[in-house]
């Protein structure tokens, strides 16, 4: 009895083993058609619907709103501030992100579970755009539809080449808001910097990097041409009315002209295959 006991005790470890050393998910390197996929990005989350994976998206982070039909998705968070419990909740195949969009925390908690990661570098430029794009697609086996998609971006790009050095170039102040309570003011080494250059404008700050509080001296000293919003910052205030109330802006040559600018917060910022367009408009709602 107890020599039968010993053989099936042998017999389970071994069974368990094998099932330990099993691929607990599945690979790029599979059929990526079958593929259950969380991103991370909102940037990455329209590529890959162009590359065809739309159905393929279980989830999905709060800026990942375009196409609309991502608006659909489950949401696990905004950048920088996801749990691990609500991605793998969603039982993923793969998460993707891009490498400032994860705590180097989460990165090991994913890992750690056998969930397959892939992260991608995103520089802020259409270059770098252009590379995000063709690394995704080669990591996803779609390198054709990947070369599509940078074929148009480059299309859209070069109907906008001379932009850039367009004259004057007007001094673009952007505040990201969240009602009157929440304003903050883009500096240099920004994204939205690198977007009002490509349209041919300036940014108004110059005196520090990333984004520090709004202060009515610090608007009054910048004096911007013009003041561009996210659309739902600009909502949050009241609209140009709204705007008008804070504090210094009405003694800035925007406030005067009333020269207001939003635009969608993913468009303007994503810097995806939608740079041209975003650009274009940009361009021309700010000369």
């Amino acid at each position: 009895m107890l020599k039968n006991k010993f053989s099936f005790a042998i017999v389970l470890f071994a069974l368990l083993a094998f099932q330990a050393c099993q691929p607990a998910t599945k690979s790029t390197e599979g059929n990526v058609d079958e593929l259950k996929i969380v991103s991370l990005n909102g940037t990455v989350s329209e590529i890959l619907v162009d590359l065809g994976f739309q159905d393929n998206l279980v989830g999905v982070d709060v800026s990942s709103n375009y196409p609309k039909s991502l608006q659909e998705k489950p949401k696990v968070g905004h950048s920088r501030q996801f749990s691990a419990e609500g991605i793998l909740a969603l039982a993923p195949d793969v998460v993707i992100a891009t490498n400032n969009d994860l705590s180097g925390e989460l990165v090991e908690q994913i890992s750690n579970t056998g969930v397959k990661l892939l992260l991608f570098d995103h520089q802020f430029s259409p270059d770098g755009t252009k590379t995000l794009i063709q690394s995704m697609a080669d990591s996803l086996d779609r390198q054709e539809k990947g070369d599509s998609i940078v074929t148009a971006l480059q299309s859209d790009l070069e109907k906008i080449k001379d932009i850039e050095k367009k004259e004057p170039k007007p001094k673009v102040l952007f505040i990201y808001a969240r009602g009157a309570g929440t304003m903050m003011v883009a500096g240099r080494d920004t994204q939205v910097e690198k977007m009002i250059e490509l349209a041919g404008g300036v940014n108004a700050v110059q005196d520090f990097t990333e984004f520090k509080p709004l202060t009515a001296e610090a608007l009054v000293a910048a004096n911007p041409d013009v003041i561009l919003l996210f659309d739902s910052g600009f909502s949050s205030l009241g609209g140009a009315e709204g705007l008008l109330e804070v504090q210094g802006v009405r003694q800035t040559n925007a406030g005067k002209n009333r020269k207001f600018v939003e635009m969608e917060g993913q468009l303007l910022t994503g810097f995806s295959q939608r740079l041209g367009q975003a650009v274009e408009e940009l361009a021309k709602r700010i000369h």
